[in-house]
Order: C-alpha cells, then sequence, then structure tokens
C-alpha cells in the first residue's frame, strides 16, 4: 500500500536545546558528558498506580488525562497532558483570557511541528509560575511555555519538559497524573 502522508508528534521547542543549531550542539555536548545518574534528590518519591486508584475512575472510551493548573492567579482548565509532545504549549486565546501583556513574550525563532500536518509559527514564549495541586498538597515550578496562534480544544498542552522538570507520571487508564512535592509527598491530579 503506498503511503500518503504522515502524522507526527508535537516537535521541536526546547527539547533538545532550543531552536538554533548551536543550541542543539550544546544540548547534545551536555548530555554526552553527564554521568548516569540515579535521582539524589531526598524529596523524590516512587510514583506507582494500583487498584486503589481506579475506584473512583468512571469507565471511558480511552480518553486523555486533561487536568486543571493554576497560573498568573487563575485556574486553566482543559490541560492536556501530551506525553508526545516535545513543547509546553500555550495557545493565544489562553494567553488573552490571562490577560497577559504582549510586553511579557519573549522572542523565539523556531517553528512547531505536528500540528494539522503543517509547521506552526511560534508568537514567542513566556515563563509562568504554575501549580498543580491535589487540595491536600502543591508544587508550584515556572514552565516555558511557547505560545502559538492555531486553533485547539485545549488551553495548555503540557509535554514532556514539564512532565520531566515535574517528575510526574500520567496514567490514562487511572486517568490521573502523579507527582512528588518538594517533601516528598505524592499528588494526585485527577483528570478532569
Amino acid at each position: 500500500m503506498p503511503v500518503l502522508g504522515e502524522v507526527h508528534t508535537i516537535a521541536r521547542g526546547f527539547s533538545g536545546g532550543g531552536p538554533t543549531a548551536s543550541q542543539q550542539k550544546k544540548y547534545a555536548r551536555g548530555v554526552n558528558s553527564i554521568e548516569e545518574r540515579i535521582s539524589g534528590n531526598p524529596w523524590e518519591s516512587d510514583l506507582v498506580f494500583t487498584r486503589t486508584n481506579l475506584q473512583d475512575v468512571v469507565p471511558h472510551d480511552n480518553d486523555s488525562v486533561v487536568i486543571s493548573v493554576v497560573t498568573v492567579g487563575k485556574k486553566v482548565h482543559k490541560v492536556l497532558v501530551d506525553q508526545g509532545s516535545s513543547a509546553d504549549v500555550m495557545f493565544w486565546s489562553t494567553f488573552n483570557k490571562l490577560r497577559l501583556s504582549l510586553d511579557v513574550l519573549r522572542p523565539y525563532t523556531g517553528c512547531l511541528y505536528g500540528f494539522a500536518d503543517n509547521q506552526v509559527e511560534v508568537g514567542g514564549y513566556l515563563e509562568l509560575r504554575t501549580t498543580f495541586s491535589d487540595g491536600a498538597a502543591s508544587r508550584t515550578e515556572k514552565i516555558r511555555y511557547l505560545v502559538i496562534n492555531s486553533n485547539s480544544a485545549y488551553n495548555i498542552l503540557l509535554g514532556r519538559l514539564a512532565l520531566n522538570r515535574l517528575n510526574a507520571v500520567a496514567s490514562t487508564r487511572h486517568m490521573k497524573m502523579k507527582l512528588p512535592d518538594l517533601s516528598g509527598k505524592v499528588i494526585v491530579i485527577e483528570s478532569d
């Protein structure tokens, strides 16, 4: 059967060092020089999903893990936990709903790939303190979002960069995301 095209995951962004060849080479040199690490962070926890985590899950048709976060003092719903994305993305409509000033956008010269089989130009990026909470515990980290003007059912896409920074693990079967807080307690965020 002939292949008529390709479908990719969202690629580029800050994963791999950044948009320029010099940033990517610097990243590659750094990766190659780092010794194998077993986490020495005292707050890191084992993140395990058990049958207990299934008790409150309503049967679903393989839905994605979609959570809410708090940033710039506002709760943002419809945040897709996208383990296939190499970028953390905020959509232009969300940028406007948060009433952010254009002055906070920093220039970004690259494009993202994987949206509707095209490249999408990035309007810039910004770092926002973003809070992840289950009501009992929370954790706030600066997340670097690429801002794009594209239609989406979501407000934000959390990609591998944020998930790795948070040491987070998501399970579509359990419809939850788990991450450690800074004391070692596990935060369990249920999908919306």
